[in-house]
């Protein structure tokens, strides 16, 4: 049972599109944090270095040794959706360099939980881009799930996962609903009782939602602004930090 927990990776790590009411976001590993701590009936230490916007290389070189320093028994890693979303991709160079942070993780003697993305690709303009590349990123990893010491919770291919209704507004990043199902996933993963009151399994079992429309406000909101950032180089996670950069028991306020 681990009882101190970091977490690394980009917005879907971080949490983004699961925003609380005073304006911070909690997502799936928070979840996971929690459910971690029901499980052992006693406090456990969480640290989520994860910063929106990071390709994987800067998630590497800016988190990777910093979530070691810290000494948890579990570290989670996510990247390379934002490497997913360019114009040009080298795979086989983005595999590479996942598949050597894991094994640094290893050799520290720590555990990895390894996790795909969510398919965002159903409701995106550039979805069937995403939807290869990801599958085959996916793929190419498969032999670094099966590591010892490794856990591997294969986001991407949960098909249900795609279903509207646990997507935010922009739907890029997912909402609470979505981040309560990639935690499930995660706890299921590693032998956790997912705490009942989350209601998954409830939500799963509902209705589909609608089918999605890209409308011309979504382009408007959300596509244009992200365009604008990719042409003049900058990223949503311009200037931010890590939201809990120490291990420091947790728990949901």
């Amino acid at each position: 049972m681990y009882t101190s927990y970091a977490a690394i990776g980009d917005s879907f790590t971080e949490g983004v599109g699961d925003e609380l009411p005073d304006g911070s976001v909690r997502g799936w590993a928070d979840f996971v944090a929690l459910g971690l701590a029901a499980h052992a009936r006693e406090p456990v230490r969480y640290a989520n270095l994860a910063i929106r916007g990071r390709k994987l290389g800067p998630i590497i070189e800016e988190q990777v040794e910093a979530a070691i320093r810290l000494r948890p028994e579990l570290i989670s890693f996510n990247g390379g959706g934002n490497d997913i979303m360019r114009p040009r991709m080298d795979e086989a160079a983005v595999a590479e360099r996942f598949r050597e942070a894991v094994l640094r993780i290893r050799a520290a003697g720590v555990h990895v939980l390894m996790l795909s993305g969510a398919n965002p690709s159903d409701h995106l303009p550039m979805g069937r881009m995403m939807d290869s590349r990801g599958a085959r990123l996916t793929r190419a990893l498969a032999d670094v799930g099966e590591l010892d010491g490794v856990t591997f919770v294969d986001n991407f291919s949960d098909r249900g996962l795609r279903d509207i209704r646990y997507w935010s507004p922009d739907k890029l990043h997912l909402n609470s609903l979505g981040h309560a199902r990639v935690a499930s996933n995660v706890l299921t993963a590693i032998g956790v009782p997912v705490p009942a009151e989350w209601g998954v399994e409830e939500v799963a079992a509902a209705p589909a939602g609608p089918r999605s429309r890209n409308t011309a406000a979504y382009y408007r909101e959300f596509v244009l602004p992200w365009i604008g950032r990719r042409l003049t180089g900058r990223s949503s996670g311009d200037g931010r930090t890590a939201k809990r950069p120490v291990l420091e028991p947790f728990s949901l306020p």
